[in-house]
């Protein structure tokens, strides 16, 4: 989580890995409009580490399972809050009881093995992207490296 500034309007997000080993901003559009800035346009950005991400509550058999697999439960451990809550909504969103214990089995499986994130999983994107939460509307920051040198649009 972090908080900070985007052309003097204050804002709190959470960063996005990029899947490069970086990370990425996803500016709302609510956020955009506020910071009075338009595709392609440079921007003042300020930001700071606000505190941990809120994580998502373990269902009680993921805990137990993960008890039961010291290696699993030491890699939930080590990976980040948004890659656990990953791994939640992929087990919980499995309709049948039968669905989810399979994939509670996978997931210790995987974890134990190394794997950080659930990739298997379509509906994640389906979850984040295509039904943000109510008044979230997604725009990436413009890239920088893709703008010309002649300074902002406006």
């Amino acid at each position: 989580m972090m908080e900070g500034t985007i052309n003097g309007f204050p804002f709190r997000a959470a960063l996005e890995p990029n899947g490069k080993g970086s990370h990425r901003l996803k500016v709302t559009q609510a956020l955009h409009d506020a910071a009075g800035a338009d595709v392609g346009d440079t921007v003042m950005v300020e930001i700071t580490r606000a505190g941990e991400e809120p994580e998502l509550r373990v269902p009680l058999e993921l805990r137990q399972a993960l008890a039961a697999a010291p290696r699993a439960q030491a890699q939930w451990a080590a990976i980040t809050p948004r890659a656990r809550r990953d791994w939640i909504l992929w087990i919980t969103s499995g309709r049948l009881l039968e669905t989810r214990r399979i994939r509670i089995g996978k997931a210790c499986s995987m974890l134990a093995s190394g794997k950080r994130r659930v990739c298997c999983f379509g509906g994640l994107n389906w979850l984040r992207n295509d039904h943000p939460p109510a008044g979230e509307t997604w725009l990436p920051l413009p890239d920088s490296k893709k703008r010309s040198s002649a300074g902002p649009t406006k």
